[in-house]
């Protein structure tokens, strides 16, 4: 009876435990994780609408960008180069003859004088050939001569002939005068002065023609003499030109100037016209520099430019401008006007601005590396506080080293983000810190 009872019992205490109720969880505590998703998912759908809504922005450090005033001042249209001073004249030197280098007198870089001995050469066969033109020659005037002695003496004959001719004649013509007073005083016929006057006719008909055959061979004979006398002329010129090239041999300074270099060696052979140097004339100097093919239509000969140099400026103008193009660049001369610096060195490099217009008012903005990024379409435009600035679309007339031209877009007191651009990207605002 005491076990059941203690059954009894042990029921009664289990079912009492079983009836405490156990304390409940927050709404919070049971869907925490539901909600922070949710709150993320809200926040990511906030941040694509207002990138959507606003376009794309980048934050940017002031410190890192460039920030240039826009305004309405005075375009000088110029284009800064660097040129390089060179001799306004180089002269190449060529040899007029060919041979062998016998003798260097003069040195390169040495200042040489018109005329100064530079070098000699030698030429056998050059002289080979001078002395067979000169020995011919002497046979050929030695031929001549013995012919024009010839054509005298037979001149002479001839005027002797005419002369003994004219004797002749005059001598029947006395006879025929005293025949027609013989006739006339009976002593003579009829038949005897007629024969007279036949012979008379025929002596005067015979020697008008043997006086005119004296006068062509007389002209004929000077012709000859005078073809003779060029043809002898022209050898003798032949003759002395080929000797003027011996002077040939000698190659001497053609101009004042610097022997900037001389490229042959004692025995070596050079050839007819062949370049062996170069004489720079040094009593004045150009400006040689090469331009953006940007410019090769706006620039021609004339215009004027200058060098700054220890803050003095020296007048130049343009004296040559090279129409080809190479690697996007062509060649420009230019020359001094009136003073140039002292210390002009062939090499040396200096600043040349070469004005390309008159100065006129117009909105310009600093030079900046936007346009190489931008191809000058747009740039960044700041508001009012500065804090930001907007992708505004421009356009861009002349340019000069270190302004461009603004065509529209912008106006005066406007504000721009010029350079910086590379980090950019493609956003449409910018936000400044």
């Amino acid at each position: 009876m005491n076990n059941s009872n203690n059954s009894d019992l042990f029921h009664e205490s289990r079912d009492s435990s079983m009836d405490i109720r156990l304390p409940k969880k927050s709404f919070v505590r049971r869907y925490r994780y539901l909600i922070l998703g949710g709150v993320a998912f809200f926040l990511f759908l906030v941040f694509v609408m207002m990138n959507l809504s606003g376009g794309k922005k980048q934050r940017i450090d002031k410190e890192k960008v460039i920030i240039g005033n826009v305004t309405e001042d005075h375009f000088l249209d110029y284009v800064d180069a660097e040129g390089i001073v060179q001799p306004i004249l180089t002269i190449r030197l060529n040899t007029l003859e060919a041979g062998i280098v016998k003798e260097i007198v003069a040195e390169e870089g040495s200042m040489l004088q018109r005329d100064e001995l530079i070098l000699t050469l030698q030429n056998p066969e050059l002289e080979r050939v001078i002395e067979d033109q000169q020995d011919e020659w002497e046979k050929q005037r030695i031929l001549y001569q013995e012919k024009k002695v010839e054509m005298e003496q037979k001149s002479i004959l001839l005027q002797q002939q005419s002369l003994q001719a004219r004797y002749e004649l005059s001598r029947i013509k006395k006879d025929l005068q005293l025949g027609e007073e013989e006739f006339k005083m009976g002593v003579k016929s009829r038949a005897q002065l007629d024969v007279q006057q036949e012979e008379f006719d025929f002596r005067n008909k015979s020697t008008l023609l043997q006086l005119e055959g004296l006068k062509r061979d007389s002209a004929a004979t000077l012709l000859r003499q005078e073809l003779m006398d060029k043809e002898l002329e022209r050898a003798q010129k032949s003759v002395l030109h080929a000797r003027s090239r011996m002077t040939n041999l000698v190659v001497r300074a053609p101009v004042d100037g610097q022997l900037s270099f001389l490229n042959v060696t004692q025995g070596q052979r050079v050839g007819s016209s062949e370049n062996i140097g170069e004489i720079k004339v040094m009593d004045n100097f150009k400006i040689h520099t090469g331009l953006s093919e940007y410019y090769i239509d706006r620039l021609t000969v004339g215009l004027p430019a200058t060098v700054t140099y220890q803050g003095d400026k020296f007048p130049l103008r343009v004296s040559k401008v090279v129409p080809e193009v190479k690697n996007r660049q062509f060649r420009v001369d230019l020359v001094f006007t009136d003073n140039q610096p002292d210390n002009l060195r062939i090499g040396k490099s200096y600043r040349v601005q070469i004005e390309l217009g008159q100065p006129e008012s117009a909105i310009v903005v600093p030079r900046g590396d936007f346009y190489q990024h931008t191809g000058g379409q747009w740039i960044y435009k700041l508001n009012e506080s500065g804090d930001r600035a907007f992708r505004t679309a421009i356009s861009i007339g002349r340019q000069n080293p270190v302004q461009y031209e603004i065509i529209s877009g912008l106006e005066s007191g406007d504000r721009v983000v010029v350079n910086g651009y590379a980090s950019f990207g493609d956003v449409d605002e910018l936000i400044i810190k």
